[in-house]
């Protein structure tokens, strides 16, 4: 790396940059699942990388399907198979909170316990029915390739579709928690339950759509990550860590510190990954993160309370 100009150096950073903006889309959306989940709920869900393999599964179902019988559908499959993969992921998550969930609410550790089970369980559901070997379904041609912005230095486009999908979904999510009746009925169960009841909202549906919603979300990370990297029964797990992260370093419940979070965590990891291995770089981002928090426990983004 001796001798490298200033320009090299640039270009050098902005491309690892641009590499980790496949990796913030996809944590920004599981974040935002979680950050529903635990933020809003405060259920500690270690199932939820499962419900983003569960979508990626069902994405990569939808793609064999289309090229084995309808081929003139390949270029469009995706936008049904981001759909295909909320509705599945979000039916488990309901199905989940109804059978299991609703009887842990107030006890953290029994939930911690229960749905790390309850991860196991999903995972083997997943080996038995598509095998351990990791799968990658075709991509439309619209996805392949890169678009090169200056001169050695260029964007992949699955990059950048992921991005808007992101945005989008972020937008959503927004809409849905500050703007909307639903959002309100949600924020008044978290703040005062009890109070909510009282004044008519069905709480235990609330819980239940919330629930199933951040697994919904997490479905749609599923459908995103197979345009970046192949999906296995345990692909999900692997991302279950750097997502808790994002949560808790951006600020339980803080949608804006969730998003500079898990942005800061992409493009750490991502440029340190240049000078460094992998796991170097994941160790040095958690040591960063735990000093930081030292300081300020309640996260980049706490939320206004009053005391």
């Amino acid at each position: 790396m001796e001798g490298m100009s200033l320009s090299e150096w640039g270009s050098i950073i902005a491309m690892q940059g641009f590499a980790g903006i496949s990796l913030f889309s996809v944590l920004l959306l599981m974040a935002l699942g979680l950050a529903i989940i635990f933020g809003q709920m405060g259920v500690i869900n270690m199932a939820h990388g499962e419900f983003m393999a569960i979508g990626a599964y069902t994405s990569y179902m939808i793609a064999m399907f289309v090229e084995s019988y309808a081929g003139w559908f390949m270029d469009y499959y995706f936008f049904f198979a981001i759909v295909a993969a909320f509705f599945v992921a979000f039916l488990a998550g309901y199905a989940a909170e109804y059978l299991l969930i609703r009887h842990l609410y107030k006890r953290p550790l029994d939930t911690l316990l229960a749905t790390w089970g309850l991860s196991l369980i999903l995972q083997q559901i997943l080996r038995s029915s598509f095998g351990a070997r990791e799968v990658s379904p075709p991509l439309p041609e619209w996805l392949i390739g890169s678009i090169e912005i200056a001169e050695g230095l260029e964007i992949p486009i699955n990059g950048l579709v992921v991005l808007g999908l992101t945005a989008a979904v972020t937008a959503g999510v927004f809409y849905l928690l500050f703007k909307s009746r639903w959002g309100l009925r949600v924020r008044a169960t978290t703040q005062n339950r009890v109070m909510s009841g009282a004044v008519g909202i069905n709480t235990q549906k609330v819980d239940r759509v919330t629930f199933a919603l951040g697994c919904g979300i997490a479905g749609i990370a599923g459908a995103a990550f197979t345009t970046i990297a192949s999906t296995g029964p345990t692909s999900g797990s692997l991302y279950i860590v750097d997502t808790f992260l994002v949560v808790v370093f951006g600020g339980a419940a803080s949608l804006l510190g969730t998003i500079a979070s898990a942005f800061s965590i992409a493009q750490a990891q991502s440029i340190m990954e240049f000078f460094m291995n992998g796991s170097m770089a994941k160790v040095l981002t958690l040591l960063t993160i735990i000093a930081i928090l030292m300081f300020r426990p309640e996260g980049l983004f706490a939320s206004k309370i009053r005391k």
